[in-house]
């Protein structure tokens, strides 16, 4: 499959693109600095720019069938989520390019949650500390559910280091039991949603099994 992928430098990024590379999809990266792509450089094609940057995501689209996106907010870019969705969804829209798998966290709440008390609680004090972060989120939730778009949008709760272990819970409405998951797990999960078609126009919660 040709996969176009958006915060291919971060942590969970580059793990990311190698399980892409490795299951043997053509890869195409848009980055801002390719210098952090490292040795996976020469195993993609590399585009230049900004996520927001409308003549930057045509090139990125150039030819790919699916779209797949570790972007996440910092404090120095705390509305690049949903800043990036304006601008993605009408350029998916008009090339035909239907899937989106990206990544969002356990503070957004989605209509059919079966959240417990203590879950309730954990979202609510997630948005209360994200602030405009957890919003941005939020907003991109709504955009991406506004659109055609066959996207995903996984809810990881925090992400921690460490080689995969196989071992993920994953569902639409129901949050797992662990606080965490591991990035290189995630990226695993992320391969396969985007291969096996799963979730499609819904926010599953993936965690630690």
């Amino acid at each position: 499959m040709r996969i176009a992928v958006l915060g291919a430098t971060g942590r969970a990024g580059q793990l990311l693109v190698a399980e892409l590379l490795r299951r043997g999809h053509e890869l195409t990266v848009l980055v801002r600095a390719p210098e952090k792509l490292g040795a996976t450089k020469g195993a993609v094609r590399v585009v230049t720019g900004s996520s927001t940057d409308a003549d930057a995501l045509a090139s990125l689209l150039e030819e790919a069938e699916a779209v797949v996106s570790t972007l996440g907010p910092t404090s120095r870019d705390s509305t690049v989520m949903s800043d990036t969705a304006r601008v993605l969804v009408p350029a998916m829209e008009q090339r035909g390019i239907r899937r989106f798998v990206g990544v969002s966290g356990t503070g957004v709440d989605v209509e059919g949650d079966l959240k417990g008390r203590k879950d309730r609680v954990i979202s609510s004090m997630v948005r209360r500390v994200g602030g405009v972060m957890a919003t941005d989120k939020a907003q991109e939730y709504r955009i991406l559910a506004a659109s055609d778009l066959e996207w995903t949008l996984a809810r990881p709760p925090r992400l921690v280091d460490g080689p995969a272990t196989g071992r993920v819970v994953h569902d639409a409405h129901t949050p797992g039991r662990s606080s965490s998951i591991r990035r290189a797990d995630l990226a695993v999960f992320l391969a396969d949603v985007v291969e096996q078609g799963l979730y499609v126009r819904q926010s599953p919660f993936v965690s630690k099994g």
